[in-house]
């Protein structure tokens, strides 16, 4: 499944660089978020990959649910994000990322993420993670197995650079760090894997579809997410009565630790 994966986002991930460095306008999508040409193109891009190679699970992307299309889900399924931190994008910061992951029994348990301006991916399944490095070419150069590092005496936050809030500076108060660096798109559930950092509280909102990808990434490098009462975050989360479908609550992100700790 790996194998699919990573044709499909270095596939749509060309198609991304070449919009970047063109530029193109942004529109508005209902829920005031911003959507590219870029978008629309990766995700046709990922769907055809999936499609072909696996016709029997649905797929729950984005702009296709933007659209209204919402394929009933049964036990597994696909999440994708044809380019996560599309302000990053519009921005002309180069931390946006193409995310495909699969989903069985409310876990993540593959998943992608590509940086195609940064050349560099990260991949989990079952309880290996790996690094890519991904040429001009768009040819994987190298890899190497990637893994969570045990909590340090001090430790390293990070937080979104475009959906901060107060109740993050709270945690990390209550939590005593002081270290926390802001960075876009799921990268960051990436350098909690491969041990550049050690939690990453979200206190906004997320879809599912933000978050599945480098969760699956984390949870094979032996990290973990969970919601505030210490559960692991689950995905396939449909008629719920307090938020629309496959919208995530508050949630941490841990690399060498498995509970929330609460002062």
């Amino acid at each position: 499944m790996l194998e699919t994966f990573e044709r499909a986002a270095i596939e749509a991930g060309k198609v991304i660089m070449t919009i970047f460095l063109d530029g193109c306008p942004a529109a508005k999508k209902a829920d005031n978020s911003p959507v590219t040409i870029a978008d629309e193109k990766a995700e046709r891009i990922i769907i055809s990959h999936l499609q072909r190679d696996f016709p029997e699970i649905p797929i729950i992307a984005e702009e296709s649910v933007a659209g209204g299309i919402v394929p009933a889900i049964g036990t597994s399924f696909f999440l994708v994000d044809p380019l996560d931190g599309t302000r990053e994008f519009v921005d002309k910061r180069r931390e946006f990322t193409v995310n495909i992951a699969y989903i069985v029994d409310g876990k993540p348990v593959a998943g992608i993420v590509f940086a195609p301006a940064l050349g560099i991916a990260f991949c989990g399944e079952g309880a290996r993670a790996e690094k890519l490095y991904v040429d001009d070419g768009f040819q994987v150069a190298r890899r190497h197995d990637i893994g969570v590092r045990a909590q340090p005496a001090r430790r390293t936050a990070l937080a979104s650079r475009s959906h901060d809030s107060p109740q993050t500076a709270h945690f990390l108060a209550e939590q005593s760090i002081s270290d926390c660096t802001n960075i876009g798109s799921s990268l960051k559930f990436c350098l909690l894997a491969e041990g550049e950092a050690d939690v990453y509280p979200r206190f906004t909102r997320t879809m599912e579809w933000d978050t599945a990808a480098g969760d699956a990434v984390l949870r094979a490098a032996g990290g973990t997410t969970v919601t505030l009462d210490g559960l692991p975050l689950t995905y396939g989360k449909i008629g719920q009565s307090h938020d629309v479908d496959f919208a995530n609550p508050n949630f941490i992100s841990w690399g060498g630790k498995s509970v929330v700790e609460r002062a």
